[in-house]
């Protein structure tokens, strides 16, 4: 009997693009010091996105989330990095290139300002790599051509002879591509390959807890004890007890849920239906009880009794 088909954690990518976007601009673009002034602070237009586009229904077998990002170049002016992650397991309606000029032209129409596009292809289809969109009708044309980045297309040795800290997250992907039927041990063995890959590159504090927790829950085990197991093993590795935390995801997690607004204050209305939902979800995981009731605002008694 072949496993279970495994979950791909997606909102794990919105995440990690913040955590890691100077390095992920290093990554794509071999240019970026000197193109971008790296030491300003990035904008994060999500709400500004949402307006833009609503939040819609992607299609079967379709997930993808999108990043515009305000930077700033070394000559002062202001552009946009529009980042569009596409995460399927065929190439559904095959309308990103369309999706992607859809995009640009309703951001350029909004703020007037240049614009470079990635679309990064998590998906699984060889076939399938757009990077232009063209329209023709009697004598006017139109041809819009974007960055593609094909995970797939990418090589491992490749990625990890590449210092950057962005590599893992791609090397991280590639993996979960390559190895669909692996067993749990296997797969423990892969997280525990990606976390010495990562030890082995220079990042601050906060980008490593942004990478050890994609490469810890982008793919997950069929068995939830396994994940326990995997991070007692890590925290052996290191020689302390205080790994990084699960504290950070639960509550991220809960957000790109959009539960954010109201764990709390559904509990305080007598709606605990969500915050037991995402507590017994956690739980599955075999996240640390602790964790979840910090995440959720449920007691631990209520959660050891789901």
């Amino acid at each position: 009997m072949s496993p279970r088909k495994r979950h791909i954690d997606d909102p794990l990518w919105k995440s990690i693009l913040e955590q890691t976007f100077s390095h992920f601009l290093r990554f794509i673009f071999p240019d970026a010091d000197a193109v971008f002034d790296l030491n300003k602070p990035f904008d994060y237009l999500d709400k500004e996105f949402e307006q833009l586009f609503p939040p819609e229904s992607n299609g079967k077998g379709v997930r993808y989330v999108d990043k515009l990002v305000k930077v700033y170049l070394n000559d002062g002016s202001e552009q946009f990095v529009l980042c569009h992650v596409e995460i399927q397991s065929s190439k559904g309606n095959g309308d990103l290139a369309e999706r992607m000029f859809r995009y640009f032209y309703r951001i350029w129409d909004r703020y007037k300002v240049p614009i470079t596009a990635i679309a990064i292809l998590a998906d699984e289809n060889g076939g399938y790599r757009p990077e232009v969109y063209r329209q023709e009708f009697m004598g006017t044309s139109l041809r819009y051509d974007f960055n593609s980045y094909k995970i797939m297309d990418q090589e491992e040795s490749v990625l990890r002879s590449n210092k950057n800290p962005f590599s893992v997250i791609v090397l991280t992907a590639l993996l979960a591509i390559k190895n669909k039927k692996i067993s749990d041990e296997g797969l423990k063995a892969i997280k525990h390959d990606l976390y010495d890959e990562m030890i082995n590159r220079e990042m601050d504090k906060d980008t490593r807890q942004g990478l050890y927790d994609f490469l810890t829950y982008y793919v997950s085990f069929d068995n939830e004890e396994v994940l326990g197991i995997f991070e007692k093993e890590i925290e052996t590795k290191i020689g302390r007890s205080d790994t990084m935390g699960t504290q950070e995801y639960l509550l991220d997690k809960a957000e790109k849920k959009g539960i954010q607004k109201g764990i709390q204050k559904g509990i305080e209305k007598g709606k605990r239906e969500e915050a037991i939902a995402i507590a017994l979800e956690f739980k599955k995981m075999g996240l640390p009880i602790a964790d979840i009731a910090k995440g959720t605002g449920l007691s631990i008694e209520e959660i050891e009794k789901l």
